[in-house]
């Protein structure tokens, strides 16, 4: 089995069953963390005085305090093939967030360097803006939670549906050369959901130089980490996809570069023979 893909565990004590570091993944920057609640069930989050927070509600409904203040509940969508936008807490450096779930709860949990530059706060729906990509075969719909025109001091989040035999994070890009303003150097995982849940979906990491080239089938609730490399993603017939990226590197701006290849696909060329 590739070393960039993080099987999905039994739920331990918390309720969580999948746990990135720095360290376990080889790099510097991205953390992830994925956990299941039953309602009722209680869990706080403290950044580090160096790290920053940002905690998806997957799924679910929690009563929320941030900072110390009570948000009330917060969530608004059984699971994330509701495909509703999502509710997320931004936690600032050294600050915290406590969620008690009132129904059966999925959380992300995105970590990153951070320097409490920027409070805390909630990221409601009505924050996050949603888009539509591609053309034909290679179409996807966003939800951009925290992007880079978003405050944060290292974290970039976004959620990503595919529906079933389409391709996605595709044409193949990268972003692993600290060399703005063409591209930046971000490390990713991609949480991957699956519906109907026996399913799997196709994702490849690779390099140029084929220094790197795995090919992993993702099932759901894995984790597909990205140190470098193109790194697109494949449905198969009959199962929609979710995932949950998270980005962090030396400079906080999503730029990239596509594999020449395969280019073609964002042109009229490819556009207009899935157009009537």
């Amino acid at each position: 089995m590739s070393e960039l893909l993080s099987k999905r565990k039994s739920p331990d004590d918390q309720g969580r069953y999948q746990h990135i570091t720095p360290e376990s993944a080889g790099w510097k920057h991205v953390g992830f963390e994925a956990f299941l609640l039953a309602a009722g069930k209680t869990l706080s989050f403290n950044a580090n005085i160096d790290e920053e927070l940002c905690i998806v509600l997957v799924g679910g409904k929690a009563e929320a305090v941030l900072s110390g203040n009570t948000l009330g509940e917060i969530g608004d969508r059984e699971g994330p093939f509701d495909r509703k936008k999502p509710f997320s807490l931004y936690v600032t450096a050294g600050d915290s967030a406590t969620l008690t779930a009132t129904t059966a709860l999925e959380l992300a949990v995105c970590h990153a360097p951070g320097k409490s530059t920027f409070p805390s706060r909630l990221i409601a729906p009505g924050d996050v803006d949603a888009e539509a990509r591609g053309h034909g075969n290679n179409q996807r719909y966003v939800h951009n939670i925290l992007p880079d025109d978003k405050d944060a001091d290292s974290l970039l989040v976004v959620e990503v549906y595919t529906d079933e035999g389409c391709t996605s994070s595709y044409p193949s890009h990268k972003h692993d050369r600290d060399a703005p303003p063409n591209e930046t150097q971000l490390e990713e995982t991609y949480y991957h959901r699956i519906n109907p849940p026996q399913g799997f979906c196709i994702q490849r990491v690779y390099t140029d130089d084929r220094a790197l080239d795995e090919c992993m089938a993702a099932y759901d609730g894995d984790v597909v980490q990205v140190p470098r490399g193109y790194h697109p993603v494949a449905t198969m017939a009959g199962y929609d996809s979710y995932y949950l990226n998270v980005m962090a590197g030396p400079v906080r701006k999503w730029l990239f570069s596509w594999e020449q290849d395969h280019a073609w696909i964002n042109t009229s060329e490819y556009a207009d023979k899935h157009t009537g």
